[in-house]
């Protein structure tokens, strides 16, 4: 479907929506009006935040709320003017006939707007499809997230390496190490330097088995336990995005092998990168390595085992964005977009293994976004 031509409307923070600090490039806490008209990006700003965004030169033109409230009040006296009056006079002082709007946009405000006689469309897919795409500057700022997240690996590993075994139990500065202490430990550290670390996992044992299970209570020794970080940078609000598996003591020969497995089959995906190939062949390629050292995947009543979720997602300012890397949908990958390859294995009694690391998809292959080493036992 071609794209619409009425002008871009956002209503919405930069904290929650990557699609506003995508186009505001101003981070703003409370939700705010922001626009196009021709080529130009206007924005409304109270007077709390007015100076401050226009110092940031980020946008063609910033208005002031106060002025467009009265404005709007002139024009509607028996109405107590809100967000959908200022902005239908907006339109109408900037000849705009109606507004696209992404489908995160309220519901309630694009019926009030329609009411108001606006044309309102929202976006038959991504607001901005060029997010896809990473400049030199997204991707190294995504770099910077990557760092942050082995900010957090060098941290949990330290730890880790200092942890005494007793019996069951790992003890840390004399008390058991457990997920909520570790994770407290690696988000202090990510926090120090500059980064947001929201929900990082830290499971272990069969905890793990659930890839998208925080963690919680103590961590065992001679068990897997996956630790996934993925921060966003507070300066830019791009994200890093990386996974390592450790275990704490000695290795079974069985909790070797399916972390060498998930490691190769890590390696194939990221083999397989390069700008045109689908992320289902992607994907394929991980299956292909996983079936091929026997390790099966079921869905039954008491939940899923094996690989049953995608290689891996575009990645920018959100955690998850365009392309997909996975079984349900065809993606041929683009040149310059970033995506991670995040293979894994999950079985209860013996434990998860998931490794993961982004990269740029370039004509040829990949440009590596993140570094940090796959030492998983910690003796």
């Amino acid at each position: 479907m071609a794209r619409s031509s009425l002008a871009p409307l956002l209503y919405a923070d930069t904290g929650r929506s990557a699609d506003q600090i995508y186009f505001s490039r101003v981070g703003v806490h409370d939700p705010f009006i922001a626009f196009g008209a021709g080529r130009k990006r206007l924005t409304v700003q109270s007077a709390l935040e007015f100076g401050r965004v226009k110092k940031a030169r980020t946008f063609d033109a910033v208005l002031p709320l106060e002025e467009w409230r009265e404005r709007a009040q002139r024009r509607h006296p028996a109405t107590k003017v809100g967000v959908a009056e200022i902005i239908a006079e907006l339109a109408r002082a900037h000849r705009l006939r109606g507004f696209r709007v992404p489908d995160e946009f309220p519901a309630g405000l694009l019926l009030k707007l329609r009411a108001l006689g606006l044309r309102v469309e929202v976006a038959d897919g991504p607001m901005f499809p060029e997010r896809e795409i990473k400049t030199a500057t997204e991707a190294a700022a995504i770099r910077e997230g990557n760092r942050l997240s082995a900010v957090g690996f060098t941290v949990a590993e330290k730890i880790l390496r200092t942890a005494r075994i007793k019996g069951r139990s790992l003890v840390y500065q004399g008390k058991p190490l457990t997920s909520e202490r570790l994770r407290f430990a690696i988000e202090s550290a990510i926090l120090a330097e500059g980064g947001r670390p929201d929900d990082t996992i830290v499971a272990g044992g069969d905890q793990a088995c659930d890839p998208h299970e925080r963690g919680f209570g103590p961590l065992r020794p001679h068990q897997l336990i996956i630790i996934d970080i993925f921060p966003r940078v507070v300066a830019t609000g791009y994200f890093g995005d990386m996974t390592r598996t450790y275990l704490k003591g000695r290795a079974s020969e069985a909790q070797r092998q399916l972390c060498a497995t998930v490691k190769a089959a890590h390696g194939r995906a990221i083999n397989a990168v390069r700008a045109g190939v689908d992320g289902r062949a992607v994907h394929q390629e991980v299956v292909a390595t996983f079936d091929a050292a026997g390790y099966k995947t079921t869905h039954g009543k008491n939940g899923s085992t094996g690989f049953f979720h995608g290689t891996g997602h575009g990645l920018g300012l959100a955690v998850h964005e365009a392309p997909s890397l996975s079984a349900r949908v065809s993606m041929p990958l683009k040149k310059g977009a970033v995506v991670t390859i995040e293979p894994g294995l999950y079985y209860p009694g013996l434990g998860g293994c998931r490794v993961e690391d982004v990269v740029q998809v370039t004509a040829s292959g990949v440009k590596m976004l993140s570094r940090h080493p796959y030492d998983w036992e910690i003796r």
